[in-house]
């Protein structure tokens, strides 16, 4: 009876509690509310507005799917970041699976390190590489020096330029999102694998990869998306002199010569479209590694 008695007490205590626990989190739904939702709403709703009087219009989707110019742009940025993201995940395989053959006071460096590279964008990355390989840059110079012709047509504002800049910052952050999925690997189906006389690659084939596939899937998704977002980099690199749909985003919103930005919106969408399906494949494909790993659990 006593028990029950305090308990009678605690749950007034406990309410009070909880109360001031939803009150902690009004600040945090202010911020989501004025730097989320706020613009996305706005972006929405003014890409159905035209850029002259008022009403409801299809006009700027319309002239952004079927202008060549827009068309362009979106065909460049999806060449681009399906590219680099390429790169990046073959790259990141490798470099991940020899991250987790390091001992752990080097692997943590080596992932401090890779999380450092991988927040390194923008302008400043942009900046270090026009100073390294840009026109006047170290290493053309150098090249240029020793007679080096491999790299006499190499063009960092060009579409290749792009590539490899984007390449910096992919790398990493695919490596950082794929070691843990080595984890899942036993050293036992190995051992197994070699008794039954599976080669190195067999073992790969058969069973690593598979495993690894949907971890690889998403991490590409994330990384499309990563790429499809660059904005900084890529403007602080080639400007408006190289067409892709983040720069005529910010062209049409904040441009120099003329401003519309009820049809940027509607490529600003196009664009959030295009990285919610990345993160939808993500969320997708990281609930079938989920899977493998439990199974792998109970076979084990």
């Amino acid at each position: 009876m006593e028990s029950e008695h305090v308990n009678s007490k605690d749950k007034p205590r406990r309410k009070r509690r909880n109360r001031w626990v939803f009150v902690g989190l009004v600040p945090f739904a202010i911020m989501v509310l004025a730097f989320q939702l706020a613009p996305v709403l706005s972006m929405i709703s003014g890409s159905f507005r035209p850029d002259v009087g008022s009403g409801f219009t299809l006009h700027n989707y319309y002239t952004a799917l079927h202008s060549p110019f827009y068309l362009k742009a979106i065909k460049n940025s999806l060449l681009i970041s399906a590219y680099s993201s390429l790169i990046g995940i073959v790259v990141g395989l490798v470099c991940a699976y020899s991250v987790t053959r390091f001992s752990p006071a080097i692997r943590d460096r080596l992932l401090m390190l890779s999380n450092m590279t991988s927040n390194f964008a923008g302008v400043p990355l942009a900046f270090a590489y026009i100073i390294l390989l840009g026109a006047n840059g170290v290493f053309t110079l150098l090249f240029r020096q020793w007679g080096w012709s491999a790299f006499a047509d190499f063009n960092l504002y060009s579409w290749s330029g792009l590539i490899l800049v984007y390449v910096y910052f992919q790398i990493p952050l695919s490596m950082l999102l794929l070691y843990p999925a080595y984890y899942g690997i036993r050293e036992q189906w190995k051992e197994a694998a070699s008794l039954l006389g599976a080669s190195s690659w067999q073992f790969w084939r058969t069973v690593g990869l598979p495993i690894l596939a949907p971890s690889a899937f998403g991490t590409l998704g994330i990384l499309f998306a990563n790429a499809m977002g660059a904005y900084a980099t890529a403007y602080a690199l080639v400007g408006g002199n190289y067409n892709l749909l983040v720069i005529r985003i910010g062209s049409l919103v904040a441009g120099d010569v003329t401003n519309q930005p009820n049809l940027g919106s509607a490529l600003a969408v196009l664009l959030a479209v295009s990285t919610l399906l990345a993160v939808f494949l993500n969320h997708w494909m990281t609930k079938r590694a989920a899977k493998y790993l439990t199974s792998g659990e109970g076979v084990g």
